[in-house]
């Protein structure tokens, strides 16, 4: 693919994105046209001085199915980036928030500030997880002699396995009955219910931190051919790492804050934008935020279709494409040690 060809990815998928975006929101037992979609959102927006569309039509649009669709998106697009970013961090092809312990702690962390009552201050307690998961991740790994890719890997799965296990061990002790399905179903990776209110901050924390990660291409770029050649180039490889680990750390609490953990994005979405763009970061990032906006949109939709009245967490349909996907990885990578 030529390079007049992958200037045009960014501006084709986002076109893509925002027209997933309008036809899902039309997807339901209310029969809704894309029209009557554009036309709540003008209305809304101020643009439209008086809506042709009914009250209860209006209210299904904007409260209930456009933020839902919009933090989808969000979610999709933060941990494709976040993976990404871990994956040319360590230099290891398997890693994404998943696998390296970063959403099971945030899972953690959450539930406990939960408990304790602190809804509010849920996505600090998921941050705070996920920041611990992390450093007992790195911890691991050197004490087992230095990072490699199979140690990254081995000291995740390690953390996340412990991560999940207090998890499990604080629902079963302090959820009541009435409250357990919910939190189980949080926890199996869920949007269902979310509101303006938990959009706004996650909109805003995407935009934000993905705009900084974003801008790190170019060093990630150094990365690839390790840290040596990173630092001969002019980069402050401790200073990067760090930054760039705290933003993912952060960016995935946000996200599992609102919709659980929820596995497989941040690992297959930039395998399969590679194959596209090659594995040159400037592109890789934002391609891969957008391929995992309209990915998750459609993955929600279908969680919320596929067996109506009833409603599957998210997280279940993005393991059942993820895992085999993740299996294909795993032989293409076997010889790393």
């Amino acid at each position: 693919m030529n390079p007049p060809r992958l200037r045009l990815i960014v501006p084709a998928l986002v076109v893509v994105l925002l027209a997933s975006i309008v036809l899902a929101v039309t997807l339901g037992p209310a029969d809704i046209a894309p029209m009557e979609v554009w036309q709540t959102i003008g209305h809304r927006l101020g643009l439209v001085a008086e809506s042709p569309v009914g009250r209860l039509r209006e209210a299904i649009i904007w409260e209930l199915r456009l933020p839902r669709l919009l933090v989808a998106a969000a979610t999709g697009a933060g941990l494709a980036l976040c993976g990404a970013v871990l994956q040319a961090l360590t230099r290891n092809p398997l890693a994404d928030p998943y696998l390296l312990g970063l959403s099971s702690g945030a899972s953690l962390g959450a539930v406990i500030f939960l408990l304790a009552g602190a809804t509010l201050l849920m996505p600090l307690g998921a941050f705070l997880g996920a920041a611990a998961a992390m450093a007992l991740t790195l911890l691991v790994t050197q004490l087992l002699g230095g990072v490699t890719p199979s140690r990254a890997i081995l000291a995740g799965i390690s953390i996340s396995a412990l991560a999940a296990a207090g998890t499990s061990l604080l629902i079963f002790w302090a959820v009541t009955a009435d409250s357990y399905r919910e939190i189980l179903s949080w926890l199996m990776g869920s949007l269902g219910g979310v509101v303006w209110g938990e959009a706004l901050p996650v909109l805003a924390g995407v935009t934000v931190l993905g705009g900084l990660l974003l801008i790190s291409g170019r060093a990630l770029d150094a990365f690839a051919f390790g840290e040596t050649a990173a630092a001969s180039l002019g980069v402050d490889v401790t200073r990067l790492r760090w930054l760039l680990l705290g933003g993912t750390a952060l960016l995935t609490g946000i996200l599992v804050s609102i919709g659980g953990a929820i596995g497989f994005v941040g690992l297959v979405v930039p395998h399969i934008v590679r194959l596209a763009t090659g594995s040159r970061h400037r592109l890789l990032l934002p391609v891969s935020m957008l391929v995992g906006a309209i990915f998750m949109v459609w993955t929600d939709t279908a969680a919320r279709s596929l067996f109506a009245p009833r409603e599957l967490p998210v997280g279940i349909l993005t393991a059942l494409v993820g895992a085999p996907i993740f299996l294909l990885v795993l032989f293409r990578y076997r010889r790393i040690t």
